[in-house]
């Protein structure tokens, strides 16, 4: 199901970020999160069953395939539910990160760069200066990409 756009927490995502979606989930490129994009849900507890199962099978077949695409041989799946917990938009999501061998030091460093990635963007959103570093010409080719595999 596709919509002119979606909502990330407070801010609207524009459609040609998002490369898959359901009627309940969808997957963007931004920072590669996948959240429910049908209602605005701050904390996992709050999900549906039926939202938790399409979140959680979206995020299978859309990590499957960005493992397959960027020839990685793991994946990261990460969810910050909360403020304490490294949540910096009140919005249920799920990053997805394809992991190859060597890319961390110590592989529990991912969640150092994620709470890197999120304190930046933290502090770009609340700059009212959310996704500068990427155009959305540069994100909608990426989609582009990503809509190819489903």
């Amino acid at each position: 199901m596709e919509a002119d756009s979606y909502m990330f927490g407070p801010y609207k995502i524009d459609n040609k970020e998002v490369f898959y979606s359901t009627g309940l989930s969808y997957a963007l490129v931004n920072l590669r999160p996948l959240l429910p994009g049908m209602r605005e849900v701050e904390r996992f507890a709050e999900l549906t069953a039926d939202e938790t199962s399409d979140l959680w099978l979206t995020a299978q077949k859309v990590g499957k395939q960005l493992e397959s695409y960027h020839k990685a041989s793991s994946l990261t799946f990460a969810i910050q539910d909360g403020p304490q917990a490294g949540q910096t938009v009140p919005h249920v999501h799920i990053h997805i990160i394809p992991r190859k061998s060597g890319d961390f030091e110590k592989n529990d460093k991912i969640y150092d760069a994620l709470d890197v990635k999120e304190k930046e963007m933290k502090q770009s959103l609340d700059l009212d200066k959310e996704r500068k570093d990427r155009s959305i010409e540069e994100m909608a080719e990426e989609a582009d990409e990503y809509r190819k595999l489903f």
